[in-house]
């Protein structure tokens, strides 16, 4: 699990301008061995791939899959990941609505230590099915939700001046080295698919862009530290281009961080929302 860490921390833009960064080296290598570098928070949204949660099969819920948009993730922290472990998932169903041509579902998965039973991360993964809506039987379409309402990634961006603001380069290479992580969807790398889908190139995954904009609320707010995190919330709203420019924009609201990522070439907003802190100190 160190080597999936460590490449993962490599595919969201860890060392990408300065390979001996102090802040960043410890994610990955350790003078003490691989089996002692940090976990990056957002490592978390992996476990659902190795959950088979990814794949989105739902008894009756036919869709298409060229047709499936990421729309939301949400991540709880209950400990700090560790490097190396076994992991157990418990996967749900946490929502399902009707939206008329198309369908919205949300997948909850639980991440257990094996050896020690702790929970150590919760992913929320929301889906937007599009050709898969129309399904409900009666006048009033379907929904369903098992979760707290106030874990909605959606937020109001301040109109004040940010707290913060980091600007970080992604490279034209950044999807094919991010897909080693798991996610080998040919939109984030055959040219062809991506063309029928719309876009003028392979697009950068999502959650890689989450990556680098968690990376950017620990290194300006954090002062470093990974452990300070306690959620995540994320809501893509437009999709980056290898080699685009990534500019993140914090809020301080108490206990939470409200961020705005933008690619800067475009001046287009591609993901918002919140990451919720735990110990932060007031001299911030």
């Amino acid at each position: 699990m160190n080597r999936d860490a460590a490449l993962y921390a490599l595919g969201v833009g860890v060392c990408l301008s300065d390979a001996v960064d102090g802040v960043e080296l410890k994610y990955v290598y350790h003078e003490n061995g691989q089996g002692s570098i940090k976990v990056l928070p957002t490592f978390a949204t992996l476990l659902v791939l190795r959950s088979g949660a990814s794949g989105y099969n739902l008894p009756g819920l036919e869709y298409d899959p060229r047709l499936l948009l990421h729309g939301q993730q949400y991540i709880e922290l209950y400990k700090p990941l560790p490097s190396s472990c076994h992991i157990h998932n418990i996967v749900s169903l946490a929502g399902l609505h009707d939206k008329g041509k198309a369908a919205i579902l949300e997948i909850e998965t639980k991440s257990y230590e094996k050896e020690s039973g702790d929970l150590l991360c919760m992913n929320r993964t929301t889906v937007f099915l599009r050709g898969a809506g129309g399904f409900s039987k009666s006048s009033k379409p379907f929904s369903y939700t098992n979760y707290p309402m106030n874990q909605n990634p959606a937020v109001k961006i301040p109109e004040s001046k940010p707290f913060s603001v980091f600007e970080d380069r992604t490279q034209p290479s950044q999807a094919l080295l991010y897909r080693l992580s798991g996610d080998y969807n040919p939109l984030h790398s055959d040219p062809m698919v991506a063309k029928v889908a719309g876009f003028s190139q392979p697009i950068l995954h999502g959650l890689c862009t989450l990556g680098f904009a968690v990376r950017a609320i620990i290194k300006c707010i954090c002062r470093g530290d990974p452990d300070l995190i306690k959620s995540v919330a994320g809501r893509f709203l437009l999709h980056v281009y290898p080699g685009e420019t990534l500019v993140t924009e914090m809020w301080l609201e108490g206990s939470r961080v409200i961020y705005r990522t933008k690619v800067k070439e475009r001046k287009r907003t591609v993901l918002s929302g919140y990451v919720g802190l735990r110990g932060l100190t007031s001299s911030l």
